[in-house]
C-alpha cells in the first residue's frame, strides 16, 4: 500500500461489520479526538495466523477497563473480527491495528458515560519499522520528556494518550538523523523507546529496565521467555543511564520493531553481537512457527 491512509481500496471492521475502506469514519466530535479516550492494539500477522493474537484482545478489552472505558465485545468475539478483516482483504502477512474509543454521544465535556464504545479492526502490509536497521542497529536519541508516574495515568494501559509525548520525541530524534528516541522514567531510570521495550547485554546476560511504569509489552515477555529457554540469566531491574557505558549489546522488542538491534543511543555505542542475533533470528523463527 501507498499514499494516505484515508484513501484505499479494502476493508476495515467496525463496530460489528465490515465496511468499504474509505466508509470507515467518525464524527468530528467524537470525545476521543478531543479527550483522548482510546485504547488499542498492534499485532502482526505471519503466515496467515496473528502472533499471540488472543493475548492482544485480552489486553485491549484490560486497557478499557483501565480507562473505565468497558469494550462491548469479548475477546473471543476480537479475535473472529480480526481475523474477517484480513480475510477479507486476502492478507496472510499484515500488521493488525485494532482500536476501541469514545464516540459521539449524549456528552461532549470530561465526563462521557452515556457515549458508545466503539471498535474497529484495520490493518495493512507493513515491512521493518526501522528500515535497514535490523542489520545494522538502530541509532537513538535520548528523549527530554520523561515516562510518567503509575499515579498520573494507568500506565499499564496502552492508551492513546500515553503516546503524545513519544510522537514528539521520535520527531525530535528523526531530525538528528535517528530512528528512534530512548526515555527514561519519572524516577529517572531508563524505561523504553517510544513503541518498543528495551534489552541490554553485559558479560553474557542480559538486562531490561523493570516494567513498572511503562507497558510490559507482548513481545518483551515473548523474549524473555526465550533468553530463559537458552538459560540465559535475565535481569529485570531498574537501570541508570550512566549504566549504558558498560553495556555491549543493545535491542527493541515490540510488535511492530520485533526484535531490532541498538548500534547507538546518544554517545554510548553498542555491537549488533552475536547473542542479539541469535534472539532477532530466534524470535522470526518463533513467529513463522
Amino acid at each position: 500500500m501507498a499514499g494516505s491512509y484515508e484513501d484505499r481500496d479494502g476493508w476495515i471492521w467496525m463496530d460489528g461489520k465490515l465496511v468499504e475502506w474509505r466508509s470507515a469514519q467518525v464524527h468530528i466530535l467524537t470525545h476521543a479526538l478531543h479527550y483522548a479516550s482510546s485504547v488499542f492494539e498492534g499485532e502482526r500477522c505471519y503466515n496467515g495466523k496473528i502472533f499471540r493474537g488472543h493475548d492482544h484482545s485480552l489486553r485491549l478489552l484490560k486497557s478499557g477497563e483501565l480507562l473505565d472505558m468497558p469494550i462491548p465485545y469479548t475477546a473471543d468475539e476480537i479475535d473472529a473480527a480480526k481475523d474477517a478483516m484480513l480475510k477479507a482483504n486476502g492478507w496472510t502477512d499484515a500488521y493488525v491495528r485494532a482500536v476501541a474509543w469514545r464516540g459521539s454521544g449524549e456528552d461532549m465535556g470530561v465526563s462521557a458515560r452515556r457515549n458508545p464504545v466503539r471498535l474497529a479492526i484495520a490493518g495493512w502490509e507493513w515491512g521493518n519499522y526501522y528500515g535497514d536497521a535490523k542489520m545494522k542497529g538502530a541509532k537513538l536519541d535520548i528523549a527530554k520528556w520523561k515516562r510518567p508516574s503509575p499515579e498520573t495515568i494507568p500506565t499499564a494501559a496502552k492508551a492513546a494518550g500515553l503516546y503524545m509525548i513519544c510522537t514528539m520525541s521520535k520527531h525530535a530524534a528523526e531530525a538528528k538523523g535517528c530512528s528512534d528516541a530512548l526515555f527514561m522514567d519519572y524516577r529517572g531510570y531508563v524505561a523504553e523507546a517510544t513503541g518498543a521495550n528495551i534489552f541490554f547485554v553485559k558479560d553474557g546476560e542480559v538486562h531490561t529496565p523493570l516494567a513498572d511504569a511503562f507497558l510490559n509489552g507482548l513481545t518483551r515477555q515473548t523474549v524473555i521467555g526465550m533468553l530463559k529457554d537458552k538459560q540465559i540469566k535475565v535481569h529485570e531491574r531498574h537501570i541508570m543511564p550512566e549504566e549504558l557505558e558498560g553495556f555491549e549489546q543493545c535491542w527493541l522488542t515490540g510488535t511492530a520493531a520485533e526484535v531490532t538491534p541498538v548500534g547507538q543511543i546518544g554517545d554510548y555505542t553498542f555491537e549488533v553481537g552475536a547473542l542479539t542475533r541469535d534472539i532477532a533470528e530466534s524470535y522470526e523463527k518463533l513467529v513463522r512457527a
